[in-house]
């Protein structure tokens, strides 16, 4: 495949991130720790009980439906930008905007949101071990700030922070996993998850939508492309083992956490207190000393989280201020760091903006501010993922740079139904999903909607510009 003398020319971040250091990156960005405290037990109380660990395995099923195609055009997107390249590539210019709105929108909400929660958690550790009652916006500012700086600098110091954050979040629940696959629990390990009439029981939907959710991050991998040592390889790497690490410690760490209580004790457990069951959980089988670290770690876990999205968020915005989407500034790269670090200020500034609208209107940190943004994030990124699927299937079929049907074809196809079965749940769950009114789940389901609409629009109104012809010169301009 050719690629035009623009793109070679277009300015490009610098970096030699391996598989590791970008598995790292994109399992931060799914917090780990942050799910299996909070998101699993809101799964095991409001979705299928003692069965959602089976929910994990179905939808790494999806998802490694969609990384197949995902992974196969890799090679063929020589441009940074994720979905906003591939969808681009597939689907003309237009939709291609689109999906890069969407995506500022849908990553800048979880961004957010992971702030509300990290300063509600912090907040609550400094005042737990005899701290000054400070706001919960000022804690957010804290972690913002540490993020803007790390963000600025060059990558490969953002995945050495986020290496060592991300062990020691893990070590702590294998920690746990390992004491409860010794002891086996009251009842013995559990074998809810394999039974298709437990896994059917309660509600499968919003289980589904819960498990989905706790995902959001993996498909990062080919954002960081012109950073990666060797991106043919090493995306592609990257997508599968960091889906199948994600997928393979959530149903573990959920199974373990069903385990330590027993299927209908876990339930009841779950159902009383959701927020605390994994550290009653630790305190219980480890010990207090553990459960006081794995508060801490929490509260790391949340801070790689942000970190994560914030160099998500400020790539997107180079390849778009590189290709005119964005102001021509957000394109610029750093000299000495290789970094966008225009884009990175400028994504603090709003990230900051944000919160502090957030605060000025008084809403909580975890029932507003991160149910809401997490809620309305999860059906911008299912809505990403459908396109992108789309997206392979008919950039192979007009290109033919890939006959491999499994590959560019079959897996894409059966990915793009699993998708859109799990947007379709999570937009009949959205109120649930959100805690909020049928009106409010109405507004907030039509954000994503409406930020791809814009930027299509946007796109259609402008005309072509000179950038996106030739980033688009490599394939058939879609009708």
């Amino acid at each position: 495949m050719s690629i035009s003398s623009t793109d070679r020319e277009a300015p490009a971040l610098t970096g030699s991130l391996g598989t590791g250091s970008i598995v790292f990156m994109v399992v931060a960005a799914a917090a780990p720790l942050t799910v299996v405290s909070g998101t699993v037990p809101l799964g095991i109380a409001l979705g299928d009980g003692a069965a959602f660990p089976a929910t994990f395995v179905i939808c790494c099923a999806v998802l490694m439906l969609f990384a197949v195609g995902y992974s196969a055009m890799t090679p063929h997107v020589p441009q940074a930008g994720a979905f906003y390249s591939y969808v681009r590539h597939g689907l003309g210019r237009a939709n291609g905007r689109g999906a890069a709105y969407l995506a500022l929108v849908t990553y800048t909400a979880v961004q957010l949101a992971v702030y509300g929660y990290l300063g509600a958690v912090a907040a609550d550790l400094v005042g737990h071990y005899g701290g000054p009652a400070l706001p919960w916006w000022l804690w957010s500012g804290v972690a913002l700030a540490g993020v803007g700086l790390l963000g600025y600098r060059h990558i490969d110091l953002s995945g050495k922070v986020l290496g060592v954050l991300l062990l020691c979040e893990v070590g702590i629940v294998l920690a746990l996993d390992t004491v409860i696959v010794a002891d086996g629990g009251p009842s013995g390990p559990s074998t809810a998850f394999l039974k298709p009439e437990q896994i059917g029981s309660g509600s499968l939907g919003l289980g589904l939508v819960f498990a989905i959710a706790s995902y959001l991050g993996f498909e990062a991998t080919a954002i960081f492309r012109d950073e990666a040592r060797d991106p043919d390889r090493t995306i592609p790497r990257a997508t599968y083992l960091s889906l199948l690490l994600i997928g393979g410690f959530y149903t573990l760490s959920s199974w373990a956490l069903v385990s330590a209580w027993g299927d209908e004790q876990a339930v009841r457990a779950a159902g009383s207190d959701p927020g605390g069951m994994l550290l009653t959980t630790i305190e219980r089988d480890l010990g207090g000393t553990a459960s006081d670290v794995a508060q801490v770690l929490l509260l790391t876990s949340l801070f790689a989280a942000a970190l994560s999205f914030h160099n998500v968020l400020a790539r997107y915005g180079f390849s778009l201020g590189a290709s005119g989407a964005l102001p021509r500034l957000c394109g610029s790269r750093h000299a000495r760091h290789g970094s966008p670090h225009l884009a990175s200020l400028l994504q603090s500034a709003c990230a900051a903006v944000l919160v502090a609208v957030c605060a000025a209107a008084g809403m909580d940190p975890v029932a507003q501010v991160f149910a809401w943004l997490a809620g309305t994030a999860t059906l911008g990124i299912l809505l990403l993922m459908s396109l992108t699927c789309l997206a392979v299937i008919v950039h192979f079929r007009r290109s033919r740079q890939d006959r491999r049907l499994w590959h560019t074809l079959a897996a894409p196809a059966l990915g793009l139904l699993g998708l859109v079965g799990c947007l379709v749940l999570a937009v009949a769950n959205f109120p649930l999903l959100i805690g909020g009114s049928t009106a409010l789940a109405a507004v907030l389901g039509l954000v994503p909607l409406v930020a791809f609409l814009v930027g299509a629009g946007l796109s259609l109104k402008r005309g072509p510009r000179p950038s996106d012809e030739a980033a688009t010169s490599t394939v058939p301009e879609a009708v």
